[in-house]
């Protein structure tokens, strides 16, 4: 699949869009324009990462979008800002055309798989989890010598998600089990062998009644002041855990199938993102009420709306706890999707998410742009796929939903084999003006927002990437893959513009 962006179009300028080589672009598909996105957050992303106006303007009546470094540098000298310095937006300007491409020098290699990667909140840390169930913690500042060794216990599989808690002092991690395990970081010890040298604290997030089925998590995130976890599991609900009280003070079967993924909308934990194989992502209004939430529903599981649990719906739903009290229906959904949803993240403002998807899409939505009900009577596969061991269909690549209310989606790279996780670039140092993404193919993905143009490709591992991360203040990316490598990548300041990266080399069959 080449790269490409669904909606609406406009013209660039060549500045814009850096020369692409070797490879497609959003307009060589059809010799179609290049796209761009006409929506609010195209406006705020442009605001977030542009130069003053001042310094932009070329002749009158006319803006310079691309401004160089040196006009930049000179006009802080001057100070045309009136403000001795740069802004937030003129610091963007200057960082985002720096992007992290240059390399990659090895950071570790394992003999297993590495399933997941993040920075932590500071960028000082940096936490690897991998399928022999080793997890490592390694100090960013101090060249990347590992701070913390954890040989996890019970990993079922593999660790399927890990989290920092926001003093960085506890980490938790997942497999496919319903128990989490919670470790001291902060300690003096570096190697961490579970029960052995360190306690692994399990907490358990089965209920009574759940017998002797047993279910995985796949995502788990401390809340913002550390007091309790969120967690999507294989059992199709969504739990929230109560570190203070050690149990779990709420179970949403908010979905029909596997819960893939949840994060918080924004720093004030009060809206949860969830996503699963139901090709559904939901938004959960939460407000930390647990305990009175329970009481008012007698202890009773959260179930959703009757009329979807049977369809195949492709659609986003918004849930609002309070409605949801009042009725159990969603308080709005935003279709979209044609397959299930392996990731989420949110721009952090409660309002725009991106979703990576098994259709091979990555979309943006703006929760405010969702109807009341949705439609569910249409059948969009009439094919068999199973996308972990499976080529994505070449009849389904070019289905659309007739009632996508995405704002935009962005393809090229390989959603398969696993739960690819996707991202917004850092607000510090882009203006959140990127989205990037691991791949099956081997590579990172990085987009520009507004125009959905490729802005780069990184390709160094043998096998599937699937988490990446951007270090939150400075031009550098992780990726860790299948192969076992965790890899840095970053841009050393050699002064030229960022341009589509595609290291040229033989590749070997990928196993499953």
């Amino acid at each position: 699949m080449g790269f490409a962006m669904s909606r609406p179009e406009m013209e660039f300028d060549d500045c814009d869009i850096p020369e692409i080589k070797d490879g497609a672009s959003a307009s060589s598909r059809g010799n179609k324009p290049l796209l761009h996105l006409d929506h609010e957050v195209a406006q705020l992303t442009k605001l977030r990462s542009g130069p003053h106006e001042r310094l932009s303007k070329d002749v009158p009546g006319r803006r310079e979008s691309n401004v160089s470094v040196v006009k930049m540098l000179a006009g802080r000298e001057y100070n045309f800002s009136r403000r001795g310095r740069f802004s937030a937006a003129d610091r963007c300007h200057v960082l985002s055309r720096y992007l992290p491409i240059n390399g990659p020098w090895k950071v570790d290699k394992m003999n297993s798989r590495a399933y997941v990667s993040q920075f932590s909140a500071d960028g000082s840390l940096f936490v690897a989890g991998f399928q022999g169930s080793h997890i490592r913690i390694y100090d960013v500042e101090n060249e990347w010598k590992v701070q913390k060794d954890i040989l996890a216990k019970s990993v079922r599989w593999t660790i399927t998600d890990t989290s920092l808690s926001p003093d960085q002092r506890k980490l938790v991690y997942a497999s496919m089990s319903p128990t989490v395990y919670i470790v001291n970081v902060g300690s003096s010890a570096t190697e961490s062998v579970a029960n052995v040298n360190e306690i692994h604290d399990g907490l358990d997030f089965s209920f009574d009644d759940d017998g002797e089925y047993s279910f995985g998590i796949f995502s788990v995130k401390f809340s913002n002041d550390g007091r309790e976890l969120v967690a999507g599991s294989s059992d199709n609900s969504i739990y929230v855990y109560d570190l203070e009280t050690n149990k779990v003070s709420l179970r949403i079967a908010a979905h029909t199938s596997d819960v893939n993924t949840v994060c918080f909308a924004d720093d004030t934990g009060h809206l949860i993102y969830s996503g699963g194989d139901d090709n559904l992502c939901k938004v959960i209004s939460v407000l930390w009420l647990m305990n009175l939430v329970i009481q008012r529903l007698n202890n009773e599981t959260l179930s959703p709306s009757s009329n979807l649990s049977n369809h195949h719906c492709f659609v986003v739903e918004v849930w609002d706890r309070r409605c949801f009290v009042a009725r159990g229906k969603p308080a709005g959904v935003l279709a979209g999707h044609l397959e299930g949803i392996t990731f989420l993240d949110s721009r952090g403002d409660g309002r725009y998410l991106i979703s990576n998807g098994k259709d091979q899409t990555l979309k943006l939505w703006d929760i405010r742009r969702m109807s009341s009900n949705a439609t569910c009577s249409a059948k969009f596969r009439n094919y068999d796929w199973d996308y972990r061991w499976m080529a994505y269909p070449v009849e389904a690549v070019h289905l659309k939903h007739p009632g996508d209310q995405s704002l935009a989606s962005y393809s090229g790279h390989a959603v398969l084999r696993t739960l690819i996780r996707c991202y917004f670039s850092p607000a510090y140092s882009t203006g959140q003006k990127y989205i990037y993404t691991g791949s099956n193919d081997s590579g990172v993905y990085i987009y520009d927002l507004v125009s959905g143009a490729p802005v780069a490709r990184l390709d160094h591992h043998e096998s599937t990437v699937r988490d990446c991360s951007w270090h939150p203040f400075y031009p550098m990316l992780v990726s860790s893959s299948w192969d076992g490598v965790i890899a840095r990548w970053e841009f050393p300041g050699n002064g030229k513009a960022p341009s589509l990266v595609r290291h040229r080399k033989s590749r070997r069959p990928q196993g499953y």
